[in-house]
């Protein structure tokens, strides 16, 4: 009997922490799927498309030929722009780096609607075959000549030598501005042969081989020739030695004395 009394005793004693503890459980519970709640609301109105759209942008660098027009051209080529959340910085960057001049983007999104890109553009040393522009590491891009500021020589060459003639102009060049000339066309032909078109009208014909050679070969006959370097046409250096030398017309240099 006695025992039979301390069992129930223990079991009475027992039942109101059983009742704490299981209304603990039911309050974290409401609490943990409130929080859920909040949470995923939160999320959905993030995520969805009428809430928080990507609406301005914002361009920054050293921009010459780029524009916040071309920017938003190139996004509207963009099937859907998504929200802050939602929308993918790699597919922004990759679509902005189509545009000429464009080098480099980097693109980044601020809280809660707007789109922040930097840019950097090409620099243009050369015009390429007479419709592309070279940067000054000798590589192609795509860029509108038209829009240029400031002059630039004129480079030709057989696709895949880009970087060989831009160095070789780079070389050369000093050589030709120590006689008060500039190159405004340098070629390299398909047969590996180079002709220079200097600013004053004068055409080299450099042929193949010996270029350095036959370049101070036309140092010393430019300056042997004095004030009759005027009526040069063009001059023919792919001799061993010496060189051949075409003449202006008469008539023609009258003409050009008459517009002068």
């Amino acid at each position: 009997m006695v025992k039979s009394a301390l069992r129930k005793s223990r079991r009475v004693s027992h039942s109101p922490l059983v009742k704490q503890h299981a209304v603990g459980g039911v309050f974290l519970l409401v609490v943990l799927l409130s929080i859920g709640f909040t949470l995923y609301s939160t999320l959905s109105w993030m995520w969805d498309d009428q809430r928080l759209p990507l609406s301005k942008i914002v361009l920054q660098g050293d921009l010459n030929y780029v524009s916040a027009n071309n920017v938003q051209q190139a996004f509207s080529e963009l099937e859907h722009i998504g929200t802050f959340m939602s929308q993918d910085i790699d597919e922004l960057q990759e679509v902005v780096s189509t545009i000429p001049w464009v080098a480099h983007a980097s693109i980044r999104k601020q809280w809660p609607d707007t789109i922040k890109v930097f840019l950097t553009e090409y620099q243009a040393e050369a015009i390429w075959n007479g419709n592309a522009l070279l940067n000054e590491k000798g590589n192609v891009f795509d860029g509108d000549i038209g829009q240029l500021k400031g002059e630039r020589v004129k480079l030709y060459g057989p696709t895949g030598s880009s970087q060989e003639v831009l160095n070789i102009w780079r070389e050369i060049t000093p050589l030709f501005k120590a006689l008060d000339l500039n190159i405004t066309s340098l070629v390299l032909n398909d047969r590996r042969a180079w002709q220079i078109i200097l600013d004053n009208g004068i055409r080299l014909e450099l042929g193949k081989e010996s270029l350095n050679e036959r370049i101070e070969r036309f140092i010393a006959l430019y300056t042997s020739l004095g004030s009759d370097a005027d009526k040069v046409s063009y001059i023919d250096l792919r001799y061993d030695t010496g060189a051949a030398i075409g003449w202006f017309p008469e008539q023609e240099l009258e003409q050009e004395s008459t517009d002068d």
